[in-house]
């Protein structure tokens, strides 16, 4: 089960899908991690991904022991920008149902892992765990809007799906313990929208776009993970209160070094 808990941190990187022109246009590398990056830049407003709540499947694959792994729940997630600052602070819950029921909420401060079976929930300092591990997936989470900036990013092969979507593959500038490759499947309709001069962010109608359709990540031991979205809906105004953990009566509370996590 810490396998599940650990690996979907990696999805905190992920955006979702889009829907606009079905318009195909020939375009380069640079004009699809701009339109990839566009949603998370500037500060927030009709343009941008504020927040977001969706239905999740994970899948995870040991290589050492040839075995997946499937979860499937519920995730909420939400940026708040400071002004003046480089980056988003990122607050988000994940209730999963399968395999077994678990939460993972962060307050942007804090982090809970919640295990109801083990009646814990693991809780750790963010600041401490990005100055301790430079490479944990959690210092990705805040630089959605400079994912050029942190990993270096060039066209998969093949660079095109069967349905036309752009497939990108982007290693980690700096060595990872946790990260080796992720491949990301980025919605050609939201490359269409940017190369048509939309505001970044909109669709024709209004709405916005997500452009991930899908994404892959790879650590060094080769293990695997593909997480996918459904039911996606944006900028609610999701409230801070939905990103703290009430600890319930009688769990006990534990600090990772505890529990090796």
């Amino acid at each position: 089960m810490r396998t599940l808990m650990f690996v979907v941190l990696f999805a905190l990187l992920l955006p979702l899908t889009c829907g606009a022109s079905p318009r195909q246009v020939e375009v380069g590398l640079p004009d699809v991690i701009r339109a990839l990056e566009s949603p998370f830049q500037g500060e927030r407003g009709a343009a941008g991904i504020a927040d977001f709540e969706a239905e999740f499947f994970q899948e995870s694959r040991i290589a050492s022991l040839d075995r997946v792994q499937r979860g499937r729940g519920q995730v909420w997630f939400k940026f708040d920008r400071t002004p003046g600052s480089r980056s988003d602070q990122a607050k988000f819950r994940w209730e999963y149902r399968q395999p077994s029921e678990q939460e993972i909420v962060s307050d942007g401060k804090t982090l809970w892992v919640y295990l109801p079976e083990n009646n814990q929930v693991i809780e750790s300092d963010i600041e401490t765990a990005l100055r301790d591990q430079p490479d944990n997936p959690v210092t990705f989470l805040t630089g959605l809007g400079n994912l050029s900036r942190d990993f270096s990013i060039r066209w998969a092969v093949p660079n095109r799906d069967a349905a036309g979507n752009y497939v990108l593959e982007l290693a980690p500038r700096r060595v990872s313990q946790l990260i080796a490759r992720l491949v990301i499947v980025v919605d050609k309709n939201a490359v269409i929208a940017f190369d048509q001069n939309l505001r970044p962010g909109l669709r024709e109608t209004g709405g916005t776009v997500f452009p991930i359709l899908s994404s892959t990540v790879t650590d060094p031991n080769g293990n695997s993970t593909i997480i996918e979205f459904s039911g996606i809906r944006v900028n609610r105004g999701l409230p801070d209160t939905l990103f703290q953990f009430i600890r319930p009566a009688g769990v006990e509370v534990v600090r990772p070094e505890q529990v090796g996590f």
